[in-house]
């Protein structure tokens, strides 16, 4: 009897660790694309300084998830990518970074589908070159003001 308590309590305690982690790497996710928003939001508004620090925001939260949620490889070629818009003073840099950020980023957010609300794979003809962005409307990261509303929501992620 004493037995059967001990492995009731030793599964209840290994599920609450598991839903535990679980909730922490959710959470880690969620940061590391509300990071990836940020990024989009600085570059559209042509704001560099920004751009490079929700990067490295974007590379801390990253550093907290598991490679066993996200594969080393895909860990690493975002935390390149970022780290590239982190360390460029440039606007033109950073948003030449971007579209390869976006490319990678949106196939964890497709593999993982961790997004809480929908996410909208958008494009611009002009670049030839996709984000990812939490709303419909069109706020183009690769041209700024100059041709803010030039794309269109290509697919979306729920």
């Amino acid at each position: 009897m004493k037995l059967l308590i001990f492995l009731a309590v030793l599964i209840v305690t290994a599920f609450n660790t598991v839903q535990a982690q679980d909730s922490a790497t959710n959470k880690r996710l969620n940061e590391s694309l509300q990071s990836y928003y940020s990024i989009k939001d600085a570059l559209v508004a042509g704001n560099s300084k920004a751009a490079s620090n929700a990067a490295t925001s974007f590379i801390k939260s990253l550093n907290g998830i598991s490679y066993k949620v996200i594969s080393e490889g895909n860990v690493n070629t975002l935390l390149t990518d970022a780290g590239i818009i982190a360390d460029a003073r440039s606007i033109d840099k950073q948003r030449a970074a971007f579209s390869n950020f976006s490319t990678n980023m949106a196939e964890v957010v497709k593999a993982l589908k961790f997004a809480s609300s929908p996410v909208y794979i958008q494009y611009c003809p002009m670049k030839k070159a996709s984000w990812l962005s939490n709303e419909k409307a069109i706020k183009n990261p690769y041209y700024g003001s100059s041709m803010l509303t030039c794309g269109k929501v290509t697919e979306t992620i729920q």
